[in-house]
């Protein structure tokens, strides 16, 4: 659509050879003094410019921004592209093929469903690491990951064939967020013959690492990427802009890892939720591209809608590096230039509020053991971990294993007898000193704990808590970075030199998150270093971060749940929610890829990596973790080595036509997909059933039960299926009943196209604590229409009421729904019969994600909680004052009456979480994707 074009900004610029129309910024009065950020915004509503959904009081009232003020603006903003993983992207595509069939059934033309704007899919999230440590692994892994999946990558091939302006990267490539920076990314687009800001939305939270490169995008849940890629703007409060000011360099010893973490323990304390973070300064420049990526990727484990550095040298740098165009990097620097958006690190613009890190007062560090933003000097590690492990156990004294002894193989055995095992005390001194006591007994009458394991292929050694199972480097947090990554390589060198190995109980990976990775390990000789201590290539794909960390050896698995052990992963990644990694590891710890390789060495949490040991070289000598990590002028030397252009576009040449297992794959036709019903992977979601084509009155909410009465910090990995799925489990259940064998379940991220699995996987988490019971943590509830009340699977007393005609509410406490942007956490919450959730605060994405399913997100009112008002979930709600929203107006209140059992009542005025105009739009057309497509039926 042509904008208006109200301040006579349309003009043209000469960049890479042609002619572009532009809008200039310079055109509006005020733009100059704006943020990187908001000046994106800016040219966005300028050309967007409608008079509608778009007005010149809107880019007024953006040029006029005012720092210090509350957001209370609505804009619409217009994403450029929007870029998924195959996770969240084939829910995206379900919904997209059964909307052309509900257009079908209304009487239009289903051709006519299509994305309007550039929509690219990078299949990364469904590789899973069942074999490691073998030269064979990666391959094994991508067979196993198309028997399990061929039946999507089939739909996805079709939908790729049946969709204009829709791109599909397939398996084995890379991490999305990765193939985004080094490939799909453009900074500055073209189209139409007009040439402007490269912006984007992702159906992953950490869409974000493209801020790196100056793009600004953020995460969003499936149902709003589909209507962006369907035309529709997103609906935002013009926000707050959190000024971080880089000075210094980072000092030798310390990472970018360490960095990031550093940065999210600032912001999350800051408080930067619904705010954009931008990086200014003189330092800035200093900011190598891999490291600003690193920064921009964990914008969500800070809060941050986006973390954005603006474009410079260092930029085109990178977009040279990377094989880009000469007449792209021309159009990119002119572009900048021209609209100011160029970084001048003399001129200040001015922000919301401001921080400053200086660089060289980073120290190593890990996050953990369950939140990324809670990070841990690495010489605190060994205390800090003693103090967690109460958490997660009773008898909470963690022994110290075995000194290791290496046979002519190479290998390591542990003998159970081999040492005394020791204690530490209950108390919670940071100097606890160890203290010998029997093996035999615990020397002060409590049970032996540690177990003595007993394998076929890596001898017998002892497990305890802290004992490290899982160090894997994956994920795109780090695996983009090459600084980390040959450092972790060089490490391994320098330690396979000093004749270290790492523990026998460790499943070790390497996950990178492009192919390029591979290839300068190769060029730089390191590959058979990393692989003499186990890590060899898994696949190029999201899979310990993501909770596709495969099973753990059945001997390891056993021994751990037989003895209840608080074992340990440490992963190279940004998330380690409870639960999210693997379903026999309690405890989590992101670490930097070097550190990662330095815990499996070490092989328990328990480890002072100062006063202790990693090992001895064959002289016997004590080898320290300060003996083999790798100096910055090392790490410099070999990158400078190791990186060419030629790798990126090599490996980038032909990326949409995948290898020969994907060319082969048999590819359904025709403009609507012809549904399997006998499918497990992909079906016909209920969303569009009897839909008219104008939306009923909205109702209120009367008679209603608490499904879940939940605490603080439940974030969308409590509520969203993911990882394994158990065979005791409604989900699995399920599968068996339509003739799945166990061995083939699969993760209910490779399912999230078949609703009927991931129904049953919400609010599944195993460590999930419905406060309706005591005690029990898991999927589990109170089922109020059976006789007393008995306990039950979420998804089974879901079906109970739905059939008794009960609606449902959720009860929560503060920051509801922080984690990924996950739309199966919004998804599965209104197909369980969910109407409303009611919790002292939302995080961003999620309660946006609930008025798009339909759901009503209420917050209690301030300094209230269930616990504060003596909520216990056995009340039945009734919801007055919704039917409000069908006077085209949103209330800022309803009235919540809580009935107990005894007759008595609990009434509050509940606030109303519709935040902007489009937001009542969807609600009132019952969601999303409804409102889109009742919308097209209309043009």
């Amino acid at each position: 659509m042509a904008s208006t074009n109200s301040f006579g900004a349309k003009g043209t610029i000469q960049a890479g050879g042609s002619d572009h129309e532009i809008f200039r910024l310079a055109a509006v009065e005020g733009a100059d003094r704006l943020p990187f950020s908001l000046k994106v915004l800016l040219e966005n509503l300028l050309r967007t410019e409608d008079g509608a959904n778009v007005t010149a009081e809107h880019v007024r009232a953006l040029a006029n921004w005012d720092p210090t003020a509350e957001p209370d603006t609505e804009i619409q903003f217009t994403p450029a592209r929007v870029v998924m993983q195959d996770f969240t992207g084939v829910p995206c595509v379900v919904d997209l093929a059964t909307m052309r069939e509900a257009v079908t059934e209304l009487g239009g033309d289903p051709a006519k469903v299509n994305p309007l704007a550039p929509a690219e899919l990078v299949i990364d999230h469904s590789v899973i690491i069942d074999i490691f440590g073998r030269p064979d692994a990666f391959e094994r892994n991508v067979d196993f990951e198309y028997q399990r999946n061929k039946e999507r990558y089939q739909f996805l091939r079709w939908g790729q064939g049946a969709f204009d302006e829709f791109k599909v990267v397939p398996p084995g490539t890379g991490i999305v967020h990765q193939v985004n920076i080094e490939h799909l990314a453009r900074v500055v687009m073209t189209r139409g013959g007009q040439a402007y800001p490269d912006t984007l939305v992702g159906t992953d939270s950490h869409t974000t690492m493209v801020n790196g490169l100056g793009v600004l995008g953020w995460g969003v849940g499936g149902i709003e990427a589909e209507a962006a890629m369907l035309g529709q703007p997103v609906s935002m409060l013009i926000p707050r802009v959190v000024g971080f000011k880089l000075t210094g360099e980072i000092p030798a010893g310390a990472t970018a890892t360490d960095v990031v973490l550093t940065i999210t323990e600032m912001l999350r304390r800051h408080g930067v939720v619904g705010k954009f973070v931008e990086f200014y300064g003189e330092g800035v420049g200093a900011v190598p591209l891999a490291n600003r990526a690193t920064i921009g990727n964990m914008s969500p484990e800070f809060g941050s809608t986006a973390a954005i550095f603006p474009i410079d040298e260092e930029t085109v740098r990178y977009l040279k590096l990377t094989g880009r165009s000469d007449e792209q990097i021309d159009l990119v620097e002119t572009y900048a230039k021209e609209q100011g958006l160029w970084h001048d690190p003399s001129r200040e613009p001015v922000y919301s509020e401001t921080l400053e890190l200086d660089l060289s007062t980073v120290v190593p560090s890990i996050a953990g053991p369950k939140r990324p933003q809670d990070r841990i000097e690495l010489t605190d590690a060994k205390s800090s971990f003693r103090k967690s492990v109460h958490d997660y156990t009773d008898d909470a004294e963690p022994q110290p294993l075995a000194h290791n002894h290496v046979d002519e193989a190479g290998r390591e055995s542990f003998p159970a007898s081999d040492a005394p095992a020791l204690a530490f005390s209950d108390d919670d001194d940071d100097d606890d000193q160890p203290v010998v006591h029997s093996a035999a007994n615990g020397g002060d009458g409590r049970p032996s704990r540690p177990t003595t394991v007993k394998t076929s292929d890596r001898g017998e050694f002892v497990l305890d808590h802290g004992a490290v199972v899982i160090a894997s480097i994956t994920s795109c947090t780090n695996t983009s970075n090459p600084s980390v990554m040959l450092g972790a390589a060089l490490l391994a060198k320098n330690a396979v030199d000093k004749g270290l190995a790492v523990k026998p109980w460790v499943k070790t990976s390497m996950a990178p998150g492009s192919k390029v990775v591979t290839d300068y390990y190769e060029k730089a000789g390191l590959w058979p270093y990393l692989e003499k201590l186990g890590y060899h290539l898994v696949g190029y794909g999201c899979t310990t971060c993501i909770g596709n960390s495969g099973p753990l050896a059945e001997e390891i698995s056993a021994a751990v749940n037989e003895a209840d052990l608080s074992v340990v992963s440490v992963l190279s990644g940004n998330r380690n929610f409870e639960g999210r990694i693997n379903p026999d590891v309690k405890m989590n710890y992101l670490a930097s890829p070097p550190l990662v390789i330095a815990y499996a060495l070490a092989g328990t949490m328990d480890f002072d990596f100062e006063a202790q040991p990693l090992g001895q070289d064959p002289q016997g000598n004590d080898v320290f973790l300060r003996d083999i990590w790798p100096s910055a002028q090392d790490v410099q030397t070999t990158i400078d080595g190791a990186i060419s252009q030629e790798m990126f576009t090599k490996d980038y040449a032909d990326v949409f036509a995948g290898d020969e297992r994907w060319r082969s794959l048999p590819t359904p036709e025709g403009s609507t997909f012809a549904w399997d019903p006998e499918s497990t992977y992909v079906r016909k979601p209920p969303y569009f059933e009897g839909m008219e084509p104008d939306p009923s009155p909205v109702q209120d909410i009367s008679g209603a039960r608490v499904l879940a009465l939940l605490g603080d910090s439940v974030t969308t990995d409590h509520i969203s299926p993911a990882g394994s799925i158990k065979e005791d489990t409604p989900a699995g259940q399920y599968l068996r009943e339509h003739g799945v064998e166990k061995k083939d379940f699969n993760s209910y991220g490779s399912r999230r196209g078949n609703h009927e699995v991931m129904i049953r996987g919400t609010f599944a988490n195993i460590r999930l604590r419905n406060q309706l019971l005591d005690g029990v943590s898991g999927g589990y509830t109170r089922d109020f229409t059976q006789e007393g009340s008995p306990q039950a699977f979420i998804y089974d007393a879901s079906q109970n009421y739905a059939a008794a005609g009960t609606p449902l509410v959720v009860l929560g406490g503060k920051e509801y729904g922080s984690g990924s942007s996950r739309d199966w956490a919004a998804k599965g919450t209104a197909l369980l019969g969910v109407k409303a959730v009611i919790v002292e605060s939302y995080e961003r994405i999620h309660r946006s994600n609930l008025i798009g399913m339909g759901v009503l997100p209420l917050q209690f009112p301030q300094g209230e909680s269930a616990a504060s008002l003596k909520l216990d979930g056995t009340e039945t709600f009734d919801i007055s004052g919704v039917t409000a929203l069908n006077e085209g107006s949103t209330p800022r209140t309803v009235h919540v009456s809580a009935t107990k059992d005894n007759g008595e009542k609990v009434e509050f005025d509940a606030t109303v979480r519709i935040d902007t105009p489009g937001e009542a739009d969807y609600y009132r057309n019952g969601g999303i994707m409804q409102y889109v497509l009742r919308g097209m039926l209309r043009s």
